[in-house]
């Protein structure tokens, strides 16, 4: 058989290509031909460097190699090659019977299972069929981590406005590097979830996430924390204790709020970041520590700099790479996807039907300004939730501190419009709308959607339910000035 072609079998329906290497020209035959039958692409090859030679030219979901060629370790060296090529390919050994301590060896090195001779095709076949199986599982999941990528972002971060996928595309970018990211953004925007996301999309993801929110505390906790402590470096020190950039080793430290961090701290924490080490308080032995720093803030560094409040030095050096994250009242847009979100999730929890939402409701929710940002937004959807008792969430059910700030102007929900905090809810009602023309109520609701939105015709043909084309032609037939 050609080592410059595949065999198919006339049943293949899928592509799953198979590399089959060994010195024996008569095994590789017996091999293909076996596998072949089962309806996948095979390719054969008959050495170490034949191997590697195709593997550089595409990419293979199985090899099932000799353990033993022209020389003992090819094996070894070739299932280091399928791996650097793809890290998701399966590897099979086919060993002789003395060689079966040293393809136990290949399996902990990452091969997938090892077949003894004399070859039994129908084992053979089982092999192959769990290996191959193997790969679609992998492939399975990875298309479905790329359909939830694409539809909400990443590892549960939910979100499809510009300012979301502006800082979504920046963590694929900088996600594989072990470049230290600051993460700017206001309290209750998802700085822990983004700097989860990088750690997740890494290749530290194996290693811990560590974090630890730096605001409220003093520089000796601080100290504590970051570094740990040796038995007896202070009164209730028991034991020796491991602080979190140890226990974060090989993975990533996450620093909360490290804008709230006293200056004293800051220039021992610039140290460890330019050293790689820590000291346990009460020890002069330094440890040597390999993470990937990320931290975040929700106030302006570059004031506080001006104000000495914060250090510029370790400023540049926490700000490898900047992730600014935007409130929620400038992503109106997410506040739909975040809602169906939080419900389903609480639904799931609670273990209860799922309920729904008016579209007044949503409408509603989507105009509040959201000053605690999804964090806020997730405690309303769980208070409404909770004290509900119906199947549909309504007007009724949002909290008065939320709906007190809204009057209902028309029958379309987008033309609520803000109202004096102190008034009563009991208030609230729809007007007699009898003798007001659809012409009147189409031009108010499209006139307050664009105050709402200040200006943004795209978010507004969105909350309208309408095509930007649609709201242009609008706006010049009513002569609508924004």
């Amino acid at each position: 058989m050609s080592a410059h072609r595949y065999l198919y079998s006339s049943m293949s329906k899928e592509t799953i290509r198979i590399l089959v290497v060994d010195d024996e020209i008569e095994h590789a035959d017996a091999l293909c031909e076996a596998v072949v039958r089962m309806g996948f692409a095979v390719r054969q090859a008959h050495g170490l460097s034949e191997a590697q030679r195709l593997l550089a030219q595409e990419p293979y979901d199985l090899v099932i190699t000799d353990l033993r060629m022209d020389a003992p370790d090819d094996g070894f060296e070739l299932l280091e090659s399928v791996k650097r090529a793809s890290a998701d390919a399966q590897v099979i050994m086919v060993t002789a019977h003395g060689d079966v301590a040293a393809a136990v060896r290949a399996m902990k090195a990452g091969a997938f299972d090892f077949i003894q001779k004399p070859l039994d095709l129908d084992l053979i076949r089982q092999q192959v069929r769990r290996a191959v199986d193997q790969v679609r599982l992998t492939r399975q999941n990875a298309n479905y981590r790329h359909a939830l990528d694409q539809k909400y972002g990443m590892d549960g971060i939910i979100g499809q406005s510009s300012p979301m996928m502006r800082a979504l595309q920046l963590v694929r970018q900088i996600a594989p590097t072990d470049i230290s990211v600051l993460i700017a953004g206001e309290s209750g925007t998802g700085k822990e979830l983004i700097a989860r996301a990088l750690h997740q999309n890494s290749h530290r993801a194996g290693g811990r996430f560590v974090a630890l929110n730096c605001a409220g505390l003093n520089e000796s906790t601080l100290e504590d924390e970051l570094f740990g402590h040796v038995r007896g470096a202070f009164t209730d020190a028991r034991t020796d204790r491991q602080g979190r950039f140890e226990y974060a080793d090989h993975g990533t430290l996450f620093l909360d709020e490290i804008g709230d961090m006293p200056m004293a701290m800051q220039a021992k924490l610039l140290r460890v970041l330019q050293d790689r080490q820590i000291t346990r308080l009460g020890s002069n032995e330094p440890i040597q520590v390999d993470v990937r720093f990320v931290s975040a803030t929700n106030k302006n560094l570059e004031e506080a700099i001006a104000k000495r409040e914060f250090r510029d030095d370790l400023y540049f050096r926490i700000k490898g790479a900047a992730i600014s994250l935007a409130p929620l009242r400038q992503r109106r847009e997410d506040i739909p996807l975040l809602i169906k979100h939080l419900m389903e999730k609480i639904a799931k929890r609670e273990g209860k039907p799922l309920q729904h939402l008016s579209n007044e409701a949503r409408d509603l929710l989507v105009a509040h300004d959201w000053p605690g940002n999804v964090r806020q937004l997730e405690n309303v959807i769980e208070s409404m939730t909770a004290l509900s008792t119906g199947s549909t969430l309504t007007l009724d059910d949002i909290p008065p501190d939320i709906l007190g700030q809204f009057s209902v102007k028309s029958v379309t929900s987008t033309a609520l419009a803000p109202i004096d905090r102190n008034a009563s809810t009991q208030s609230l009602a729809l007007p007699n709308l009898a003798g007001v023309s659809l012409a009147e109520l189409e031009r108010e609701a499209i006139e307050k959607t664009l105050q709402l939105v200040q200006g943004n015709r795209e978010q507004a043909a969105k909350m309208l339910g309408i095509g930007e084309r649609t709201l242009y032609r609008k706006i010049k037939e009513y002569d609508i000035v924004e």
